[in-house]
């Protein structure tokens, strides 16, 4: 779902996109997208998505960002759902631009995308020959409303409170440890997997590419989808997403991301979740 928003926008800004594509529920195939590069050897950016939300299948970013570099591209990475859930080096595996978002891992306010440029990519931006056709997204001025050079400029109100949170939830994170956030985020999500296999329950994603914050599993057969998801948010206070794309109606996708990644809920849900098949 979220790889496709990205061509959306491609196609919307008007440039030509090169889809690679593997069955959902699958990581990247890096040999797949090392091929199509150089059948498109004119291919400026990659972009991917890191952890893609609707499936639970994580991809290798270092891999890919490699592989971009090696091909005379810049990479373009979505991590909404990969920031202090997985192991994400920014600097190490040479992203070139990436953005996130509040809600997912870092337990703070929606509203607000974390983003981050190298030199390469700022170089781009800086050396673009036609507008930016959003003036509000013009990065330039963005770095000018960000204090770079002389002269700071004035681009747009910042949303003062919703920063103030973000900053208390990058408190968090720090005291915990980054690292020990990737680490707990795991053995959360094994602590899951075991108590739904032990209920005959599969998962979408092969292990070896599953993220530990967002859990795709199939729904049993002759089990009313809506209706369990129903029961759970009202009798237990908890709520589960559905299948998006092609996997609706066929998976429900837990989130454990963050401060709600703890063992009490794990606990609950997994009592809540038998109580109720049960039923």
């Amino acid at each position: 779902v979220f790889g496709m928003r990205m061509k959306e926008n491609i196609t919307r800004l008007g440039g030509e996109a090169i889809v690679v594509e593997d069955d959902w529920g699958s990581a990247v195939t890096v040999d797949k997208v090392e091929q199509a590069l150089k059948d498109h050897p004119d291919a400026k950016i990659l972009a991917f998505v890191h952890a893609e939300t609707s499936t639970g299948a994580q991809s290798d970013a270092k891999a890919l960002c490699k592989i971009a570099h090696e091909n005379d591209c810049i990479t373009i990475v979505d991590a909404v759902t990969s920031l202090a859930g997985s192991e994400l080096r920014v600097d190490e595996w040479e992203i070139d631009a990436i953005y996130s978002g509040t809600q997912k891992c870092l337990s703070a306010m929606p509203g607000i995308s974390p983003v981050s440029f190298n030199e390469r990519a700022l170089t781009k931006v800086k050396n673009r020959k036609t507008p930016v056709t959003s003036w509000f997204l013009d990065l330039n001025l963005v770095m000018g409303y960000w204090g770079e050079g002389a002269k700071r400029t004035y681009h747009h109100t910042a949303p003062v409170n919703t920063l103030y949170g973000l900053h208390e939830s990058l408190v968090m994170i720090t005291d915990e440890g980054l690292e020990n956030s990737w680490a707990r985020h795991q053995k959360n999500h094994e602590e899951l997997r075991d108590g739904l296999e032990a209920m005959g329950i599969k998962f979408l994603v092969d292990k070896a590419d599953r993220l530990p914050q967002l859990n795709s599993i199939f729904i049993p057969e002759s089990v009313d989808d809506v209706a369990v998801r129903a029961t759970l948010l009202n009798d237990y206070n908890l709520e589960i997403g559905a299948g998006l794309g092609a996997y609706a109606g066929k998976v429900w996708r837990i989130g454990l991301m963050g401060h709600s990644s703890r063992k009490e809920n794990i606990t609950l849900l997994l009592a809540a979740l038998k109580a109720t098949l049960g039923k």
